[in-house]
């Protein structure tokens, strides 16, 4: 899946499964429980173990269905492993104006983290696709909609506290794109072998934010 149709995958579904801490023989079984409910945007965290192999072998077995990227991006370094395992796109917790331009130069969507507003500016004027509001859990729905008062040119992603609940909410103030992270990647569901459990999960997050 190339740049473009990545990037009109997200603004379809608005949704980007985080993956986080799971273990690399249940990779390929979380990507197509996520396929089946209607997700098909996801990434995987540098810190969680065997990353940089997951991403390459989702890639080789769902890079023609999915966007798949790396997250917890942290440095250039991590951003050129990413990619050179196959990333499509980066998605980092900090702010590395370095990150954003190597990003652009490459062709490759980056969603950097901010939090104040001139961070956020900085992010978007280095380059990025969208700004990714974090941690938007804490600082919450209120926050994000402050933000886009005076930088509604600037669009941004809320990444924690997204549930079925409350998605509606994020996407009727705006946002680019919702970070669902543990709420849709359950760990315990995950080693007991319940895929179907994220299938479930990913659509009906989906159908709550159509509703």
């Amino acid at each position: 899946m190339n740049r473009e149709q990545g990037l009109q995958e997200i603004e379809s579904t608005r949704i980007i499964a985080i993956v986080r801490g799971v273990q690399e023989g249940h990779i390929l079984a979380v990507a197509e429980a996520l396929l089946q409910g209607g997700v098909t945007v996801m990434e995987v965290t540098l810190n969680t173990p065997g990353a940089l192999s997951m991403i390459t072998q989702l890639q080789k077995q769902w890079g023609d269905q999915m966007f798949i990227g790396a997250g917890t991006v942290l440095d250039l370094e991590d951003a050129k492993q990413a990619v050179l395992a196959g990333a499509a796109f980066l998605v980092t917790p900090n702010l590395d104006e370095e990150v954003i331009r190597w990003s652009q130069q490459q062709g490759v969507p980056i969603f950097p983290g901010a939090m104040t507003p001139t961070e956020v500016v900085k992010a978007w004027k280095a380059g990025a696709t969208a700004v990714k509001i974090f941690p938007s859990a804490s600082l919450g729905l209120p926050y994000i909609k402050e933000l886009m008062g005076p930088l509604d040119k600037i669009p941004m992603m809320a990444v924690g506290g997204v549930t079925e609940a409350n998605i509606k909410q994020f996407l009727s103030i705006g946002c680019y794109g919702l970070g669902i992270g543990g709420s849709l990647i359950n760990l315990k569901e995950i080693e007991a072998g319940n895929f179907g459990w994220i299938t479930d999960k990913a659509a009906q997050l989906l159908a709550a934010s159509r509703a």
